[in-house]
Formats: structure tokens, sequence, C-alpha cells
């Protein structure tokens, strides 16, 4: 009797991160021994990933202008990863810059079943405002891809560029990574956007990698919350920015959070599970 209690007292105390999660964001700098360490670290964590989205560039490798042929290689490396590992969810790329060959190859990964696209205006080096950049995001919201972007706000204005595109692009899905670091505060301005009719077509979700583990415990978490839900608990999702941070970290933070245990569930996996048509009951 007193042993069944004791386990009793242990499962109800169990960390609330042992349930399932999505990672949003995840970097594999070195492919398979890459992912070997990332599902180490879950391990390690005692952690459940239902799912997480991984991509082949970051840290020592970038896309950049003028080698589209190495990109589509390099896609198609992620792809094979993919296969491999039921829980991954490859994430492609092309610059902007590359016109018909970045556009042909946004169609061809689409095609094989790619759902993510993802560039970085300061590590591929091209201005978010663009007509380029326009016309890629277009062409990915028609092939029913979610283009994810850089938003760790390091330059001013990079928030701004952002918006305008998504305002531009509203058939395209957008998940702008890192909920815009430090400038997190502008983004409240979606509470407004959503009541102009015929303005906003309510497509921009985030990634609270990284900013996340900032603002936790920290002066700024209230305003960080408040921003949270007016940008709609419904559109933001967890990632961790492996290897730069871990997801057991990430989740930890966001536990800390003075959130309902609904609003954290969406957060952890509810919502991805919905925008990317993961299977599971959604939250």
């Amino acid at each position: 009797m007193i042993l069944r209690i004791l386990l009793l007292v242990l499962l109800s105390t169990a960390p609330a991160h042992a349930e399932d999660v999505f990672d949003m964001h995840v970097h594999l700098h070195d492919g398979d021994a890459s992912l070997r360490a990332y599902e180490a670290d879950l391990a390690s964590s005692k952690l459940t990933a239902v799912g997480f989205g991984a991509m082949w560039f970051g840290g020592p490798h970038q896309a950049l202008q003028g080698d589209p042929a190495k990109i589509r290689a390099d896609n198609d490396a992620g792809i094979a990863l993919a296969k491999k590992h039921a829980a991954m969810l490859p994430i492609a790329t092309v610059h902007p810059h590359d016109g018909q060959a970045a556009l042909d190859e946004v169609a061809r990964v689409a095609a094989r079943g790619v759902k993510v696209l993802k560039i970085h205006p300061h590590t591929q080096k091209f201005d978010a405002a663009d007509p380029r950049v326009l016309a890629l995001v277009r062409e990915a919201g028609n092939r029913g891809m979610v283009v994810l972007m850089d938003n760790a706000n390091i330059l001013p204005g990079d928030s701004e560029k952002l918006f305008n595109l998504a305002v531009q692009a509203p058939k395209t899905k957008f998940v702008f990574a890192h909920i815009g670091g430090m400038n997190f505060r502008f983004w409240n301005i979606l509470a407004l956007a959503r009541t102009a009719d015929g303005f906003f077509g309510d497509n921009i979700h985030f990634d609270i990698s990284a900013t996340v583990i900032l603002l936790a415990d920290s002066p700024l978490e209230p305003e960080f919350i408040w921003t949270l839900r007016n940008v709609g608990i419904d559109h933001v999702l967890l990632g961790s920015d492996y290897p730069q941070f871990t997801l057991g970290k990430t989740v930890e933070a966001l536990e800390k959070l003075d959130l309902t245990a609904e609003e954290k569930a969406k957060i952890r996996v509810g919502n991805a599970r919905r925008l990317f048509g993961i299977g599971g009951a959604g939250s």
C-alpha cells in the first residue's frame, strides 16, 4: 500500500515537459550525426517529439546566391534523411536572388512533399523588402508551403519588413522565428491589424525559440505573455534552435511562463499539429 501511494505521488509530480512536443526549429549541421545527437538530447530530457522541423543549413552551411544546383542537392539530402526518420519534417531553402531557378526549386520540393521553406535575410544576404522575395513567398504559398523566416530583429526595421511581406502575400502562411527577439513588443500590432476589414490575412505564426529562454523569469515576462496572447496563442509554436539551444531548456522556459495548461499545450504541440497536418489529437 505504501509503495502504491509513493508511486502515485511520483507520477503526480512528474515534470510537465514529459508530454508530447513539436520542435519547429532544428539545425542539422552534420546530417545524420547531428540528428543522432539531437535524438540523444531528447532522450536525456525525457521528451517525446511527435515531430521536429529540421534544416540542413545554418551555422557553417549557408545557402548563398549563385549555386542553385548545390542548394538542390542539399535539399535532396534533407528529404532523404527525413524518409529514414518519421518524426522529421524536412525544411528546404532557396535563394530569392536566384530568380526562376529558385521558383523552380520551390515547385520541385513541394512536389516531393516538403511543407516548409526557410529563408534568412541576414545569413543569405538579401533584403526582405526585395520584390523577388515577395514573388518567392507567393509561389511557396501557392504550392501549399509554409514560409519560415528569421525574426530575431537583428537590424532596426526587420520586423516591420516581415509584417509588410505577410500583408502583401495573404495566401501564404508564415512562421517568424524568435518572435522578434527583444523587439517582440512590435507584434502586438497584430491585435489591431485583425480589426481592419480586408487588410490582414491572419497568416502570421511565430516560433519562440531562444526568446522564450531569455524572457522566462525576467522582468519582461509579463509583457511577453501579454504579447503571446495579443498575437494569438493559436499562432505560437515551440522551437529550440538546436544546437544553439536544447529543446529541454526551451520546454523548461515555456513551463515557467504564467500561461494556462491549455495555452502551453497549444504552443507545445497542438498548433503544429494543426498547421502541418500532423497526426494525433490537436490541442
